[in-house]
């Protein structure tokens, strides 16, 4: 809690599962979830700031971090973002939240998409950071990106091929990861770190995040796919990495655009990692769009 001064923490029960949060601040619900393979603790350089205007809740999402961990399932569909989505509307509904806005960075942002065609009425704008819609990407794949982003069909492999390799030493694995998505070490919080690596040294943890690619394979994709006539009206802020994957193989706006009605966004000045490389941007972008609605 260190790294969420003043914030209050929580774990919910949902009808599938329980969901760890960190809860804090007072105004317009807002809520932040997180990418693969970290935790809440990712938007801990900007939600107490966001706190002073908005009341912040920042969600493990399902298999990860101290959130409760569904039994797998054939189809792939307790891990999927349609699940995803619907734990979160129900963690905001038991926080007295019917309407609320939500951001989403890396696998957050695509439960948010998930969340805008499940829950519309529920979201009143929505933010995804450093991510192309999920189909966008599987059918424009080049070979320079399935190798930049080879971790998606390594750990869609079948269990328990990944776990196990991972398993060998989670620790490396994951700064490896941050590290080659980031444009450095210099800003993640040592506390931030140190939880990161906490949380992916379970078993359990490193299980879910395979079984999450797994669905972004398979029942994901079908859903997108019966969804592909449908256009969220809300308004959607989309953030990128200039030195990440996207930036460098998509016109990301674009890619939006074909999705969503309202979209508006840019590129800031860091890798994959907004909200821990460049905090003051990303604060500054929600607070303008976001407070819009304030």
């Amino acid at each position: 809690m260190a790294l969420f001064p003043g914030f209050e923490r929580r774990q919910l029960k949902v009808t599938e599962t329980t969901i760890n949060l960190v809860t804090g601040g007072r105004g317009p619900p807002l809520l932040l979830l997180h990418g693969y393979p970290q935790t809440h603790a990712l938007w801990h350089a900007v939600a107490p700031r966001l706190a002073e205007r908005f009341s912040i809740v920042a969600a493990d999402l399902r298999g990860y971090g101290d959130s409760g961990q569904p039994a797998s399932t054939p189809d792939h569909a307790a891990h999927s973002k349609r699940a995803m989505a619907r734990d979160m509307v129900e963690v905001m509904a038991a926080l007295g939240h019917d309407r609320f806005m939500v951001a989403g960075h890396d696998r957050g942002g695509r439960v948010t998409h998930r969340m805008l065609l499940d829950h519309g009425a529920a979201v009143q704008r929505a933010a995804v950071l450093d991510i192309c819609p999920t189909l966008t990407t599987f059918e424009r794949m080049t070979t320079a990106l399935a190798h930049a982003y080879y971790h998606w069909f390594f750990l869609s492999q079948a269990a328990d091929l990944p776990e196990r390799m991972i398993g060998a030493d989670p620790g490396h694995y994951l700064m490896t990861k941050l590290a080659n998505w980031s444009s450095g070490f210099a800003g993640f919080d040592p506390g931030a770190l140190a939880e990161y690596r906490r949380c992916f040294a379970m078993p359990a943890v490193v299980h879910a995040s395979c079984e999450d690619y797994r669905a972004a394979v398979s029942i994901d994709l079908e859903h997108d796919r019966a969804d592909l006539h449908r256009k969220p009206a809300q308004p959607l802020l989309v953030l990128w990495g200039e030195q990440a994957t996207m930036h460098k193989h998509f016109d990301v706006l674009e890619t939006w655009r074909e999705r969503a009605d309202d979209v508006r966004g840019r590129v800031l000045p860091c890798g994959h990692y907004l909200p821990e490389e460049q905090p003051d941007a990303v604060f500054a972008e929600f607070m303008k769009f976001f407070g819009a609605e304030a």
